[in-house]
């Protein structure tokens, strides 16, 4: 009695043969594939449709909705990818017969012929690959919006206003100023020419009595000074004067300045003097700027002295 072959040709259940299983399995990877590429292709279409709607003028709704799309295509293709064509299942086959059967020798040879030119897995892997990348790359471009809508940075313009040297002090009105037109205690606000109604560029023009001993700390013209309005506390406009002692009042937190000794601070929270504004006569008598504020207007901060004068 002849004796049974020990290792006997697998038979899946159903008849399947291996070539089957493996057409079938192709079958699924690429439509797998396609899915996966068409996530990507997705998310990249709503990267690009969230960058557009921002630069054309922006609307928010339409900008979450077009970065939810985008993330949900990247992240969706991902899990397709993994889940169905890399996969997660080990396969262990016997080794034994080495040799397949005629009919799956031929099957194979028809499924290769079949993909003869195909890149195959490295290519299904390459053009998703890419399209991962151009996924990557369009969401990045996306998260541009953010760091765009900060805005330019303030570089030095914390540290200067619009003051020049030669800028003529004129009043809300925009009217240039004459030193004869300013009597003493006379309290004015004023601005640079061309300027007017700039918020940090805004001062308050004193007039000086002439009996009262001055310690001021820029050039002036005799009988007026002109200070900074920003308070140096938190910003508030310095707008109340004390006329018989000769003191600027902040309304806000009630610091007050020395009007006639620099602005330097007699009470209140303010921790530095209102900065000075050094003022000349030019050529017609109108009241001029020698320059800017040296010091930072408005309310102290880490980097006061970087910018430097003017």
């Amino acid at each position: 009695m002849a004796e049974p072959d020990r290792f006997p040709p697998a038979t899946p259940a159903g008849g399947q043969t291996k070539a089957d299983r493996w057409r079938r399995q192709r079958e699924r990877e690429d439509r797998a594939a396609r899915w996966a590429a068409v996530c990507f292709l997705v998310a990249i279409v709503a990267a690009l449709s969230l960058f557009a709607v921002y630069v054309s003028g922006g609307q928010v709704q339409l900008e979450g909705l077009a970065l939810f799309v985008a993330f949900a295509g990247v992240g969706l293709g991902i899990a397709i990818w993994v889940r169905v064509i890399v996969g997660h299942e080990e396969v262990i086959e016997e080794r034994y017969p080495m040799r397949s059967d005629d009919a799956e020798r031929e099957a194979f040879e028809e499924l290769y012929e079949a993909t003869l030119g195909e890149a195959g897995v490295g290519g299904r892997r390459r053009f998703l690959v890419r399209l991962l990348t151009g996924a990557g790359a369009s969401l990045g471009l996306a998260l541009l919006i953010p760091i765009r809508s900060l805005g330019p940075g303030p570089e030095n313009d914390l540290f200067r206003t619009e003051w020049d040297a030669g800028a003529r002090v004129v009043d809300a009105e925009g009217e240039p100023l004459r030193a004869e037109d300013i009597s003493p205690d006379q309290v004015v606000t004023v601005f640079p020419e061309g300027a007017t109604g700039s918020a940090d560029s805004q001062a308050i023009l004193v007039g000086l009595r002439t009996d009262v001993e001055t310690d001021l700390r820029q050039p002036t013209v005799d009988g007026i000074v002109v200070y900074s309005k920003i308070c140096t506390h938190a910003g508030c406009p310095v707008g109340l004067y004390r006329a018989a002692v000769g003191e600027l009042l902040c309304p806000c937190h009630q610091s007050t300045f020395g009007v006639y000794n620099g602005a330097v601070v007699l009470s209140g929270p303010a921790g530095r003097p209102l900065p000075q504004l050094p003022i000349a006569l030019d050529d017609d008598g109108y009241l001029v700027a020698l320059g800017d504020f040296v010091e930072p207007v408005g309310p102290s901060f880490w980097n006061m002295t970087r910018g430097g004068g003017s």
